[in-house]
């Protein structure tokens, strides 16, 4: 943060000495140092309550995640297939018409249009003139 080197540090030394004078300079570390405690006792605590509202307010998301993550689980995850429910105009579903096959039924077997041939069929017929 502040980049104070030893040769800074020794220019507000000879500044103290010659300013406050080295009767006071003693008294004037000691009141310094204090209030540099309190500075940085006051930091240290406002870090710590920072730290602590994030850790709780990611722990409020955690939880809120966890919730919905439970309530996710009570839903079943595969739900049942609706049918589809019948046109107003059809009427009650007992009243629905039944599917019906569209194969045609069998019939009974016929006789083939072809006859046999007979030897009174093979004679020719007199031709009329």
């Amino acid at each position: 943060m502040f980049d104070i080197g030893w040769s800074e540090l020794l220019v507000i030394a000879i500044v103290a000495i010659v300013v406050v004078g080295p009767k006071e300079l003693p008294r004037l570390m000691r009141t310094f140092g204090h209030y540099a405690g309190k500075l940085r006792h006051a930091a240290s605590d406002f870090q710590r309550q920072f730290e602590a509202a994030m850790a709780e307010s990611e722990v409020d998301a955690v939880r809120k995640n966890i919730d919905g993550i439970r309530s996710g689980l009570d839903q079943p995850v595969m739900l049942p297939k609706q049918e589809s429910s019948p046109p107003a105009s059809m009427g009650p579903p007992s009243m629905t018409p039944v599917p019906v096959e569209t194969s045609s039924p069998k019939r009974a077997p016929t006789k083939s249009k072809a006859k046999p041939k007979t030897a009174a069929k093979r004679r020719k017929a007199p031709a009329k003139s």
